[in-house]
């Protein structure tokens, strides 16, 4: 890792790996290990896991990805959850950052690409380690549960390999395809999110979402988890 990379240590105020809550939990999960792939494999699922995946999650504010906001509400999307990962890997001394991707989606709910108005998930966020002298990815969205109820393997990660999402379904149906990637960044790009958000849900909609949150105090009416499993088209 060379000087520039020392980024991916340093704590942001969305990042926030310094924060007292972050540092607290960390040193619980990893419960003493010295070994930084163990710690990495040991955060990973307590994020998988241990925050409830919510795509009706706030997403318009830098507080909506602070990880210790993440942390202490116990769910969000996929930015949300990748944010927290990332800080608990720089509160472990693990250089961590955070990745982007356009996925195709081709099992979710009814209601939620009706809500999108496309199977496209734009700037899908994951985690890069850099463990073993190589960046790894770590993909933390969906939590056990919740792949159980959509048929699908939960992801898993062991430090050495990316772990990324599956293309098939435990039924062999197309999971997710990852359309675009956009690199990784040592911070989160809110900005750059709305607006790839506005362009391809339409401007209109994501102010609508925004409106409904502000109205609602950031609280979302819908129920992803009782939702009807979408088939695909």
């Amino acid at each position: 890792m060379n000087q520039e990379d020392k980024k991916y240590l340093t704590p942001t105020a969305i990042i926030d790996s310094d924060h007292r809550a972050i540092i607290a939990y960390a040193r619980e999960i990893i419960r003493g290990s010295k070994d930084p792939v163990e710690q990495a494999v040991n955060i990973y699922y307590a994020v998988r896991d241990g925050i409830w995946y919510s795509p009706y999650y706030p997403f318009y504010l830098p507080e909506h990805y602070r990880a210790s906001n993440v942390l202490k509400s116990g769910r969000g999307y996929c930015v949300c959850k990748a944010s927290l990962l990332c800080a608990l890997g720089r509160a472990c001394r693990i250089p961590s950052r955070i990745g982007f991707a356009d996925v195709r989606n081709h099992l979710a709910t009814k209601q939620l690409i009706e809500f999108l108005g496309t199977d496209l998930f734009v700037y899908h966020g994951f985690v890069e380690f850099y463990l073993e002298q190589k960046w790894v990815k770590a993909t933390p969205a969906f939590n056990v549960e919740l792949c159980e109820r959509h048929g699908v393997a939960p992801l898993e990660f062991n430090g050495l390999e990316d772990s990324v999402f599956q293309p098939y379904s435990l039924e062999k149906k197309q999971f997710m395809e990852y359309v675009t990637d956009y690199g990784t960044y040592a911070d989160i790009p809110v900005d750059t999110i709305v607006a790839a958000w506005k362009k391809a849900y339409g401007e209109k909609r994501v102010t609508n979402w925004i409106t409904r949150f502000e109205k609602s105090g950031g609280i979302s009416s819908r129920d992803f988890d009782r939702e009807e499993i979408w088939k695909g088209p």
